[in-house]
């Protein structure tokens, strides 16, 4: 008999980076007042993102991993499959949102 096998005998190892300080410390923005006020005007409110999140979870539209919510709202359009209107009014008015533009498992990987 040989050695004992191990799990990573079959399954490649991912070490993940480790975040430092101050990676965090620069992402915190500082902004002005008005560039705050601006950016509430250009963020999705919750009961819409929740209704983007809604079309994400409508298999009727097809599958939406790997793919953006205005990629996966023209290819519904083009097969006939009628996505609703307010989901590209959405997508069209917050067009730099991240809640936006990715959809629910954008974070996660394939």
């Amino acid at each position: 008999m040989g050695r004992k096998r191990l799990i990573t005998d079959s399954f490649q190892v991912v070490k993940r980076k480790r975040r430092s300080k101050e990676r965090k410390e620069c992402q915190i923005p500082t902004h002005d007042t008005a560039q705050a006020e601006s950016s509430l005007q250009d963020a999705a409110q919750p009961d819409q993102v929740e209704l983007l999140k809604h079309f994400d979870l409508s298999w009727e539209y097809g599958p939406c991993t790997g793919i953006t919510r205005w990629q996966r709202w023209e290819r519904a359009e083009l097969l006939g499959l009628h996505p609703p209107v307010t989901v590209r009014e959405l997508l069209l008015k917050y067009s730099k949102d991240p809640l936006v533009i990715h959809s629910v498992w954008y974070e996660y990987s394939l």
